[in-house]
């Protein structure tokens, strides 16, 4: 006849088995949720820290922003899309080099753009941006480009600007970019002065 003892330890042993058993499949579960994280970040979405003031008053300084990557293709962007994109190689505005800038799309492939007073124009008519601030929202004008002689955007590039644009280092600085530079869309403001502040743009 088996003893208390012997009965015990059986069950014991099950217990201890299921245990292991347990924290193998949590162990799994964290590899298979970093593994998520990781594929999301690198192909689907991606947080970005806005480094200056270039986009006010749509993006303040410190701002984190959420950048669509995934399913994403640069033909499908639109006229006032906020966009992120490798530095081009003509910047010469300081900051480091292989960071990524944050503008905003003002002109598309094959469209005109020119400035007059403070006003944009695209394919000669007036830009409505009603995201600029109200005081001097040009800053410098488009260079080489007049209503008589616009700027022609070349096939699959993009005229991107600031929206605070008297110290935003652009498109009127280093031209066009390519589409293929681009990284992502701005999808959404997630966090602002310190705590969450979720806008979809």
């Amino acid at each position: 006849m088996a003893s208390t003892a012997d009965q015990a330890r059986p069950a014991a042993t099950r217990r201890a088995a299921g245990r292991g058993r347990a924290a193998a499949e949590t162990a799994a579960l964290v590899v298979v949720v970093v593994l998520l994280a990781l594929a999301v970040r690198a192909f689907g979405y991606q947080t970005f820290w806005i480094p200056s003031t270039s986009m006010v008053p749509t993006l303040q300084e410190g701002d984190r922003i959420l950048v669509q990557k995934a399913f994403f293709n640069w033909r499908d962007l639109h006229q006032g899309d906020i966009v992120v994109f490798a530095r081009p190689r003509r910047d010469h505005c300081g900051g480091p080099a292989d960071s990524d800038l944050v503008k905003r799309i003002i002109a598309l492939p094959g469209q005109t753009i020119y400035s007059a007073g403070n006003t944009v124009y695209v394919n000669g008519r007036p830009l409505a941006e009603p995201y600029l601030p109200r005081i001097d929202p040009l800053g410098p004008p488009i260079p080489d480009a007049s209503r008589l002689h616009p700027l022609r955007v070349p096939a699959g590039d993009f005229y991107v600007l600031g929206d605070n644009r008297q110290i935003s280092c652009d498109s009127r600085f280093w031209g066009p970019i390519t589409g293929s530079s681009i990284v992502g869309r701005v999808v959404l403001l997630l966090w602002r002065d310190g705590h969450p502040d979720p806008h979809a743009f």
